[in-house]
């Protein structure tokens, strides 16, 4: 009876480390407010497609290595990245075309949320066969699973919606791009170099940063497209001003901002996005008056203006504010500048 007792606990314990990186997940949204822009129903519902694709996966793998005979190990490097991430992104190529993804912010999230669902199931999978007791090994192999296959199809979503962005029409085009990268990414980490622990603990360090590196890349590349930068901000705040930026390239990005946020969260953001126009055109001012020897006298309403700024970062949350990120110029160099006028 012990023995049973155990063996039900130990069962129960190796299911939660598998539900472990959706736990984190789903309460990494929580802080970051991204209900907002994805909502529950959305992302639960890209959870259990990451689940489907997994169980679709193992039935689709079984079949083509006993058809073709095909040693399990060479499958796993070179031939299962390709029909795994190929299942987790059909969702995602649906979301793109049938425009439920507005921003990159909100396609990173539905990526790493079909490949927490799809990393469930390939945990649980491990941890049914694994012999190991070591709890800490389970929870490092549960992570960077997840890991893995959220940030492949983070990856795909973002370049994707980036180029979708930048095109009239959504065809096939712009979904090779990131799908490439995504299985190549899938493969490396399927090559065994190291032990799984320390290939997890290496991916869990590595895979953010090339994920961020994705995200900053993509948003440059939408900065072009948009034609953002300190040279254009004075025309885009005049849009804003007379109240026809649904006119421009940058209105067509932030309409989905009506139907992803409250008109109360919509008008705070359109303001705080002036503001900070504003506040960069002031800065810029100040800087090329310092450069050929001059200096301005201090404005006496720009730490009202700062604090306007801070009351808004807070009624929009964090979410919003990586909504507008592509027109806040927020490098170190542009902060430096917005913080000269600070002081």
């Amino acid at each position: 009876m012990a023995e049973l007792n155990m063996t039900s606990m130990e069962y129960l314990i190796r299911i939660l480390v598998s539900l472990a990186p959706v736990i984190v997940f789903l309460s990494f949204l929580v802080v970051l407010d991204s209900y907002k822009l994805l909502n529950l129903r959305t992302v639960l519902g890209a959870i259990s497609i990451g689940v489907l694709a997994a169980l679709s996966a193992a039935l689709v793998n079984d079949w083509v290595m006993q058809k073709f005979d095909i040693q399990f190990l060479f499958y796993t490097k070179y031939i299962a990245p390709w029909i795994e991430e190929m299942l987790k992104g059909v969702f995602i190529v649906y979301l793109i075309k049938s425009g439920r993804i507005g921003f990159m912010v909100d396609a990173a999230i539905a990526g790493i949320a079909i490949g927490a669902g799809f990393g469930i199931i390939e945990n649980i999978y491990y941890l049914q066969y694994s012999t190991d007791t070591n709890l800490s090994v389970w929870i490092i192999r549960g992570f960077g699973t997840a890991v893995m296959h959220g940030g492949t199809s983070a990856t795909f979503s973002i370049i994707s919606k980036v180029l979708s962005d930048r095109k009239s029409s959504v065809n096939i085009s712009v979904f090779l791009m990131g799908f490439i990268i995504a299985v190549l990414l899938h493969s490396f980490y399927n090559q065994f170099f190291f032990s799984p622990v320390i290939y997890t603990v290496i991916l869990l360090v590595t895979l953010p940063i090339v994920l961020n590196q994705v995200f900053t890349r993509s948003e440059k590349s939408l900065q072009e497209w948009l034609g953002v930068g300190f040279d254009t901000d004075m025309e885009l705040l005049e849009l804003i001003k007379k109240g026809k930026i649904s006119d421009s390239r940058v209105g067509k990005y932030l309409q989905p901002i009506k139907e992803k946020f409250s008109p109360e969260v919509v008008f705070d953001m359109i303001c705080y996005l002036r503001i900070h126009l504003e506040l960069s055109i002031r800065a810029k001012g100040v800087l090329m008056m310092r450069e050929i020897g001059h200096s301005m006298e201090p404005d006496p309403e720009i730490k009202d203006k700062f604090k306007e700024l801070r009351y808004l970062e807070k009624n929009i949350g964090k979410t919003a504010q990586l909504a507008i990120s592509p027109f806040l110029h927020k490098t170190r160099r542009d902060l430096w500048q917005l913080h000269v006028l600070g002081n």
